[in-house]
């Protein structure tokens, strides 16, 4: 299994260098951005799994750009975590307000921190695994691992599955081979961007027969999308 990927914005340096060091002890993937600005390109280039955003950032505050990142279709659904030395409930109210999950307070011990990472993580689970996706009479059931094109079931290969659920998991947007490997892969499994066309070909051909081919579509000199606008 990948480990999950944490976005830590935190514009002081030995807090974010305590914190990387903690989670990584925990297992997990780590960027680091010192502001909003950075973040939003780690974010474009690589989607984490959970971000840690400290409230007081040089430029845009953690919390606008918490509400910003809670309007962005790829990013409503990415888990935030504040950090931030404001312990008033108001402030823990606004925090909350502004989309985030959890809000923790400094100083933190890195073990709660982690378990309270691992809460939030978890929160999403159990929901996500009841969870359809659909699409043009196409399903794939997130839970026993089967995908349906109307009344019948398609056989495909793990990959051909990962590469499935996430083109549903986000429509409508193009991206690289690049982007694919990263997310469906994972960054750490190095293998040659082509790799990615022989899953589509294989892909497509599951889904060829019930007339669904269609829907993952290339893009010419940027990459695939998943689109039911044929």
């Amino acid at each position: 299994m990948n480990a999950k990927r944490i976005l830590i914005v935190e514009d002081e340096q030995p807090i974010r260098e305590m914190v990387m060091f903690a989670l990584a002890g925990a297992g997990y993937e780590v960027q680091e951005a010192a502001d909003a600005r950075q973040a939003q390109i780690n974010i474009t280039e690589r989607l984490p799994d959970l971000i840690l955003l400290d409230w007081m950032l040089p430029g845009l505050s953690g919390i606008d750009y918490a509400r910003r990142l809670k309007k962005d279709e790829l990013t409503r659904e990415l888990p935030v975590i504040m950090l931030t030395a404001r312990a008033e409930e108001e402030d823990k109210v606004q925090g909350l307000e502004s989309g985030a999950d959890d809000y923790i307070t400094k100083p933190f011990s890195p073990r709660e921190l982690v378990a309270r990472i691992r809460a939030v993580l978890r929160r999403g689970g159990p929901a996500a695994e009841d969870e359809m996706l659909y699409a043009s009479g196409l399903s794939l059931d997130l839970a026993s691992h089967r995908v349906s094109a109307g009344e019948n079931l398609l056989e495909m290969g793990p990959t051909e599955y990962r590469l499935l659920e996430f083109f549903m998991s986000h429509p409508e947007r193009v991206y690289s081979r690049s982007q694919l490997l990263d997310r469906v892969w994972g960054s750490n499994v190095y293998v040659e961007e082509r790799t990615v066309d022989v899953h589509i070909r294989r892909l497509r051909k599951v889904l060829e027969p019930h007339g669904y081919d269609a829907l993952v579509q290339t893009v010419r000199g940027a990459g695939y999308r998943f689109s039911t606008r044929v």
